[in-house]
């Protein structure tokens, strides 16, 4: 319970100063807006940059031999991604979407290589967060492999509002479709609005305007054996 409590919890390492980085001298990176569902880059294309996510969320997808999707990650405001092609991945093994206008600033492979070995603070922040993100990959595999659906879908909904991060009790989730929760959980669209119904009964969760507030009660449901 504690290790499950723990992992939830476990905060994001501090985000590297972006506008002093931008501001360095001679650093080869740019500024790409994106609105909403735009296609940032897709799989087979080749991977020559890794982007930090400044703004907004971003979607990461997979699709196999015979066409099936599936959800790789959901990623928000301070994540990594495309940094496989720092560890010898030519092309992209996977699709990346914005799931909100989403700002990225996009380091080219060359000059993140440079970086890494010349700035130290920002060599030591992208090691943690890639250490840190890590360990999330370990949890969610355990995840997929023992809990059961209503288990998984509440560890999703926490984890999108990054609970534990300034300890509020309610958090704004932007607007997720339930076909994307289906995907990242590993289910049907049909058991993500019949346990989503149930949550909202309980007040874990609830629909405005602004999007879907998730309260923290809802961790009563991972935690619960």
């Amino acid at each position: 319970m504690c290790a499950a409590l723990n992992r939830l919890k476990a905060k994001k390492p501090i985000s590297f100063d972006v506008q002093a980085f931008l501001d360095s001298a001679g650093v080869s990176r740019r500024i790409v807006e994106y609105r909403k569902k735009a296609t940032i880059f897709t799989q087979g294309e080749p991977g020559n940059a890794v982007m930090y996510i400044q703004k907004g969320g971003v979607k990461l997808t997979v699709v196999n031999g015979v066409g099936k999707e599936a959800v790789v990650a959901v990623l928000n405001s301070g994540d990594f991604f495309g940094e496989g092609c720092l560890a010898g991945q030519t092309i992209r093994i996977g699709s990346a979407t914005s799931s909100e206008p989403t700002s990225l600033l996009v380091i080219e492979k060359a000059e993140m290589i440079r970086v890494l070995h010349a700035e130290h603070e920002f060599s030591d922040r992208f090691i943690a967060y890639m250490l840190t993100r890590n360990i999330r990959i370990e949890a969610d595999l355990v995840d997929q492999l023992f809990n059961s659906t209503e288990k998984r879908l509440a560890r999703a909904l926490l984890l999108l509002a990054q609970y534990g991060k300034d300890n509020q009790a309610q958090r704004v989730l932007p607007k997720i479709s339930q076909e994307t929760l289906a995907e990242t959980i590993g289910t049907t669209r049909s058991r993500v609005n019949l346990f989503m119904n149930k949550f909202k009964k309980m007040g874990f969760v609830t629909h405005d305007e602004d999007g879907l507030q998730i309260n923290s009660s809802l961790l009563s449901v991972v935690l619960h054996d």
